[in-house]
């Protein structure tokens, strides 16, 4: 399953996100029990399937890292959870995730290809709105030439 583009939901009371089809048949995918990873990360929750996340969380676990990397992957390991979808095909989003991503009834599901974001939707606009300027030359220093 790829994950594109953006939608928008809304969060019950209880921190439960109703997931839309498409991003439930990945997750059934993934997964014949509606199992995913979630975890923080840049002021979101990143949802994961069971085999993408054991290999970060293998990548990040071998290496012999600077204090930097070890704070990093404190956020990203020590903020995981494991998640089952619900009769309803929700994920009930814990209280420390909500808090740490500022989720209030507004998020938005942002596809990132073999993944998806859950943003609160106050927090996606910002990001909308940067000046990208400058983000062409720092993928073409990376090798990728692309004509934004």
């Amino acid at each position: 399953m790829i994950f594109r583009g953006h939608i928008y939901r809304t969060l019950d009371p209880k921190g439960r996100l109703m997931l839309p089809a498409e991003v439930r048949g990945a997750i059934a995918a993934w997964s014949p029990q509606g199992r995913c990873m979630l975890t923080t990360q840049d002021e979101c929750i990143v949802a994961r399937s069971w085999p993408e996340w054991e290999q970060l969380e293998s990548a990040l676990t071998s290496v012999r890292a600077s204090r930097q990397v070890r704070d990093f992957r404190r956020l990203v390991l020590g903020g995981a959870e494991e998640l089952v979808l619900d009769p309803q095909h929700r994920l009930r989003l814990s209280r420390a995730h909500m808090e740490y991503a500022g989720l209030s009834r507004e998020v938005v599901l942002v596809g990132q290809v073999k993944h998806f974001e859950i943003w609160d939707a106050a927090r996606f606009r910002r990001i909308q709105e940067q000046n990208f300027e400058g983000v062409d030359q720092e993928l073409a220093d990376s090798g990728i030439d692309i004509f934004l």
